[in-house]
């Protein structure tokens, strides 16, 4: 009896465990539109704007809230600069039809009113996929404290 559990436990853990790298394959060119959001912003590079949405709403774990014309100016006055962002998880990857929902985790630093920070951000992000190119078009941030 233990055994048959036992082997019922892995096999489903092996059946899982291929349904995300599935996944993963299926989704390569969101993934791709993610890690660009997240080097476009460290690089302060203005391509950032061709994988948002023109309705997007851009939430920071500050509770400041910019929409496309807000995060354009300013991302190009540089009123944050990002110094460094890495993903440290990707815990989750949902989708329906044409859109995803994506939770993540990143560590970023950088420099805000002439001050250094550096935080823990847990991450919720709505990609919309329009002419088979994916748009982030909201994204919600909380800080994680220690």
């Amino acid at each position: 009896m233990g055994r048959t559990l036992l082997f019922i436990l892995l096999l489903s853990f092996s059946f899982w465990n291929a349904q995300n790298v599935s996944v993963s394959q299926k989704d390569e060119k969101l993934t791709e539109n993610i890690r660009l959001l997240d080097t476009y912003l460290q690089n302060n590079d203005e391509r950032i704007l061709e994988i948002l949405n023109p309705d997007v709403s851009f939430g920071h774990s500050n509770g400041w809230v910019q929409n496309f014309e807000d995060f354009r100016k300013d991302f190009s006055s540089k009123k944050v600069i990002y110094k460094d962002i890495q993903q440290t998880e990707l815990s989750e990857i949902k989708r329906y039809k044409n859109m995803a929902s994506i939770r993540r985790k990143i560590k970023v630093s950088g420099i805000y009113k002439n001050q250094d920070f550096e935080m823990k951000l847990a991450l919720l992000e709505i990609w919309i996929k329009k002419n088979a190119v994916w748009k982030l078009w909201s994204r919600q941030s909380i800080e994680i404290k220690p």
